[in-house]
């Protein structure tokens, strides 16, 4: 219980610290409050290692492709992969729901970073410009879209169906999409202990070229992802 409140007091610690420090760059260019995204990952990732003595394993580096654009679509099973995930992927920018971006501070980074912002279950202006946002942000080949088409953090051995809005994406824009999944939840789940000496594992899965139907394509991610889920459970 100690070492559970110790960890998440330096790690909020750590994390206010860095709000506040790059607070400036909120007025200056986007790269660097890219950075501070980037520096908040690689702090998630020391406190869990020094702290819980977790081991963060990153399999399938391989299916990284550098010469051909696509987005990420990720299992979401802890606050751990939102800020984990940037120091994999570089200039990312999420999909995530609009409260977030309300949060003092916090949210203004977010925003800043040009994340897309929806209100779920709930037709609005922002959700019907949502291809056309999502299409801008893609024609920077120097940035990588992330999507939690869980749309909130899931128990690790949670197998609901996904929303399918990523299927959108892939057909409206001719884009391939690539696979994560992470077991995260198992370390640091949304509710309860973290657990120490555990291995939280991100594997990085085969590509889905463009040309698949969007059903299909959203079937084969699920399915893609689950199965891995279930090997590194």
């Amino acid at each position: 219980m100690a070492r559970n409140i110790f960890f998440l007091f330096v790690f909020y610690f750590g994390l206010i610290f860095l709000l506040i420090l790059f607070t400036p760059t909120l007025l200056l260019t986007r790269n660097l409050v890219i950075l501070g995204g980037k520096i908040a990952g690689y702090w998630t990732g020391f406190c869990l290692k020094l702290i819980m003595s977790t081991k963060i394993e990153i399999k399938g580096s391989d299916n990284l492709i550098t010469n051909k654009k696509y987005f990420v679509v990720s299992s979401h099973q802890s606050i751990f992969e939102t800020f984990f995930l940037q120091t994999i992927f570089d200039n990312s920018v999420f999909i995530l729901k609009k409260e977030l971006t309300k949060i003092p501070l916090f949210g203004w980074y977010l925003k800043k970073m040009g994340c897309i912002s929806i209100n779920r279950n709930r037709i609005s202006k922002d959700n019907l410009n949502f291809s056309e946002q999502v299409k801008k942000i893609l024609q920077d080949d120097r940035r990588t879209l992330i999507i939690f088409p869980q749309g909130t953090r899931k128990s690790f051995d949670d197998r609901s169906r996904f929303k399918k809005g990523f299927s959108r994406i892939y057909n409206d824009l001719k884009i391939s999409c690539l696979p994560v999944a992470i077991n995260s939840g198992k370390v640091w789940p949304r509710n309860g202990r973290l657990k120490p000496n555990q291995t939280i594992t991100i594997s990085i899965l085969n590509l889905f070229s463009n040309g698949l139907e969007k059903n299909e394509l959203a079937s084969k991610v699920e399915k893609s992802i689950y199965d891995e889920l279930n090997n590194i459970s």
